[in-house]
């Protein structure tokens, strides 16, 4: 049966569950036994599980993901949890340099069943130390797999899926998603990885994106059928590996695409993405692909930079009016103003972090 709940429950309960069916999954991370939970993610797991195996941790990174790493090597199964992308890369020698390239070394014969939980995403003027997203860094190693689930029912799907299996996984979740609800089945299920989801059915212009810029695109997509442009909205769910079946076959059938990405322009998923067609439906687009992202600067903290700085559903409207032929739109006559500062979600989300 399915229920609607919230974003940051979904994670919760696949924890819960995985934990209850596995002793040998733990978790870990800075704050995660905290009274907020981890932006709710976390609350009553220590209760129900005990300090050995709902653990906090001191604020060294590099240490401890190696620990994680080792006792993986042991038969364990750790979920680490970082409260910020950029605490991550504290333990960036243990992830790309160990984790990743273990099982390889190996020849096959030994692996490292880590999940990395990281958050990522703007909030609060937080700026270019506390608000990256840097999915593009990791999606660019061999060994890891990348997620970055947009529906509560994908974000435990997917941590299942991610738990359960024998590889490094780097489990990313946008801080604005947390509070977002959506149907959820009870009990044990899978979303595989590598497996794009079709959010949107269109038959004039493809947008391709994933997490957060999922919400973005759908919302663009409302905008542009008032405009008789059907668009179809693909949500990757998994960077890497990347389901190229389900982007070439889309944009093959619609001969225009957009790619909207949370990271920057220069060298990351959208470039990827638009190489792909390029390689593949040279013959078939009807237009050159366009992307979506932020700009080649650092993450700005005044409210003043920040509307100039984070692309939005009213820059996927304008790319696509273009390509059709159409006049740029301001958000007010795209039905998409937002009153609110473009660093905060909405007047009932303030945090915890």
């Amino acid at each position: 049966m399915n229920r609607n709940i919230k974003f940051s429950k979904a994670i919760n309960e696949a924890t819960d569950l995985c934990m209850e069916r596995d002793n040998n999954v733990y978790l870990m991370g800075l704050g995660v036994p905290d009274p907020t939970g981890f932006f709710g993610t976390t609350i009553g797991l220590q209760e129900k599980y005990g300090e050995y195996r709902v653990l906090d941790m001191p604020t060294a990174e590099n240490g401890m993901t190696g620990i994680a790493i080792g006792t993986a090597l042991a038969g364990m199964r750790p979920i680490m949890a970082h409260h910020r992308i950029e605490f991550a890369m504290l333990a960036l020698e243990q992830i790309m340099n160990q984790a990743s390239n273990w099982h390889y070394m190996c020849g096959g014969q030994s692996s490292i069943p880590i999940v990395i939980r990281i958050l990522i995403g703007r909030g609060w003027g937080q700026g270019p130390q506390h608000s990256q997203s840097l999915q593009a860094m990791f999606a660019h190693v061999p060994g890891l797999k990348v997620l970055m689930p947009t529906t509560p029912h994908d974000a435990k799907g997917l941590l299942i899926a991610a738990i359960e299996d024998n590889n490094p996984v780097i489990f990313l979740e946008h801080r604005w998603l947390h509070n977002i609800f959506g149907d959820v089945p009870e009990g044990y299920y899978l979303t595989p990885i590598g497996k794009a989801r079709i959010a949107r059915s269109g038959k004039d212009v493809t947008i391709i994106a994933s997490s957060y810029m999922v919400l973005e695109s759908l919302s663009a997509a409302a905008s542009l059928a008032k405009e008789g442009i059907d668009a179809e909205v693909i949500d990757l769910r998994t960077i890497r590996p990347m389901d190229k079946t389900s982007i070439l076959e889309s944009v093959s059938k619609t001969g225009k695409a957009i790619v909207a990405d949370l990271g920057w322009r220069s060298f990351g998923i959208t470039a990827e993405i638009i190489t792909l067609i390029a390689e593949n439906l040279w013959h078939e687009v009807k237009y050159p692909p366009r992307r979506v992202t932020l700009p080649d600067i650092p993450t700005p903290c005044s409210p003043g930079l920040a509307k100039y700085y984070y692309p939005r559903a009213i820059h996927i409207v304008n790319n696509i009016r273009e390509i059709f032929g159409l006049s740029t739109q301001t958000e007010k006559e795209a039905g998409l103003y937002q009153e609110m500062p473009l660093d905060i979600p909405n007047k009932g989300f303030t945090g915890p972090f």
